[in-house]
């Protein structure tokens, strides 16, 4: 693993503090560095620190340059008022996510109806009943924007107490924010509706939950048939299909992982009904002129056909970033007419805002006004930004620490786009992508060694094998 290139003295404790702050992006002049030979850059101060030992290969500056906290929130969590709501306790429901997920904030359920229609159920954490807008805490989740998750550790955008007290499935029932959709056996919607609830929830993983509709249980054959439903009129809509490869990096002082992540068909079907309740929570809203942070994205650039990886690369590549206004617009990625954030408010702070707008309404106080919710929006995306720099640049560097602890490795690796005599080639057991300098076409499978791994830079070159 590369650093630097030449000795350098011992630096004093006054030395060493203002190399950190260049390195962590607090300060942008060093002395030190200059008397060295340096570049007076992050890169350069953090390969200095590495190479002398004062900085092991686990520490991660990109939190602190993208000005990302990296404290718990320390505010106290009120509890739960009493207030009518409609019991639904007697109704199964499932909090399903990946096993250690240590904040379950959405579950599903179905229930039966008369004329051949079925309501799904999708229960979530009223986060806003506890975090209401203008509050202690809505304001420190507004200011961190989300959630931040890096490979060594989590730091909520919300007290832990609060998700302690609001995770569905932590307690035998649970206060809810319940979006309800009922369906046809085609999947088309007949009505939605929003309560607040109590439900009963049962924790699964999604291999658990895999294994219950490989049995024929229910509910579990019933969601995966709504959302196969679902998920064919939005492509009849124009939703893309995009599926590339994905990880699991996890990471400490002694090492770092990086791990395939299973798509058992549930994670499909769950990942579909958030998507039906955002769709539902939206029309909710429009219906009764109700502000949201209503999230929508253009057309594609161009339309690409295929299922091969090239394919997928390429698709992705057509997608607009997603913008969210106070007034619904249609999501052409998604295939739908309107839509919003709405199933984690306790990880993203714009669901947290549809949350306290649904309340607002449905407990008869007054909603935020459009110019309102278009300020949060404006405050949160830029935060939420920083936090998921960070996230993608700490994974990158786990990344490489995981490559570099098997330098003999040959990876298997197929090239998704080229450029002229300029090829990008995609590792899937890392969900890693890198430049060559390769004539080999789109498609092409190759394997590789990857050398010369430099942390501080976030590089890695590719040989190929063979």
């Amino acid at each position: 693993m590369t650093a630097a290139s030449s000795a350098v003295p011992e630096l004093t404790p006054a030395q060493r503090t203002e190399v950190e702050l260049v390195a962590r992006g607090k300060q942008e002049k060093s002395r030190t560095l200059r008397d060295l030979g340096q570049p007076e850059t992050p890169e350069a101060a953090h390969a200095l620190l590495l190479r002398l030992g004062l900085w092991d290969e686990a520490r991660t500056p990109y939190a602190d340059r993208l000005g990302a906290t990296l404290q718990a929130v320390a505010l106290d969590v009120p509890d739960f008022q009493e207030e009518e709501r409609l019991d639904l306790t007697h109704l199964p429901a499932y909090a399903i996510d990946d096993e250690g997920n240590r904040d379950p904030d959405d579950a599903v359920g179905v229930e039966t109806l008369e004329g051949g229609l079925t309501r799904l159920w999708v229960h979530v954490a009223d986060v806003a009943a506890l975090a209401p807008a203008g509050s202690p805490l809505d304001e420190e989740a507004r200011a961190r924007g989300a959630t931040l998750y890096l490979p060594d550790r989590t730091i909520g955008m919300l007290p832990d107490a609060l998700v302690e007290r609001t995770g569905l499935g932590l307690r035998d029932t649970m206060p809810a924010l319940s979006i309800s959709l009922d369906l046809d056996a085609d999947g088309n919607a007949d009505a939605v509706d929003v309560h607040l609830t109590r439900v009963r929830v049962q924790r699964l993983t999604y291999t658990q939950a895999q294994e219950r509709l490989a049995a024929g249980e229910e509910p579990f054959v019933t969601l995966a048939r709504l959302a196969r439903a679902s998920r064919e009129l939005r492509e009849g809509e124009g939703a893309l299909t995009i599926d590339l490869p994905e990880v699991r990096v996890k990471a400490d002082e002694g090492g770092a992982t990086v791990s395939p992540l299973p798509k058992p068909e549930m994670r499909a079907v769950v990942q579909e009904c958030m998507t039906l309740a955002g769709w539902a929570a939206a029309i909710y809203a429009d219906d009764h002129g109700l502000p949201l942070p209503f999230a929508t994205q253009d057309a594609p650039t161009r339309d690409v056909r295929g299922d091969t990886l090239p394919a997928h690369w390429a698709r992705r590549k057509t997608l607009a970033r997603t913008r969210f206004q106070p007034s619904p617009g249609p999501h052409h990625g998604m295939g739908l007419d309107l839509y919003a954030q709405a199933t984690s408010p306790m990880r993203r702070y714009l669901d947290l805002v549809v949350h306290q707008q649904l309340r607002a309404h449905l407990t008869g106080s007054d909603p935020l006004s459009g110019k309102e919710v278009a300020a949060r929006v404006a405050q949160a995306q830029m935060n939420a930004d920083a936090t998921r720099q960070a996230e993608r640049l700490s994974r990158k560097h786990h990344t490489l620490r995981f490559i570099a602890a098997q330098p003999g490795r040959e990876w298997d690796a197929v090239v998704v786009d080229r450029r002229g005599p300029q090829a990008t080639l995609l590792i899937p057991d890392l969900a890693l992508d890198l430049p060559l300098s390769t004539p080999a076409a789109p498609g092409t499978p190759l394997k590789v060694r990857l050398t010369d791994v430099n942390l501080p830079a976030l590089t890695v070159r590719a040989r190929v094998m063979g």
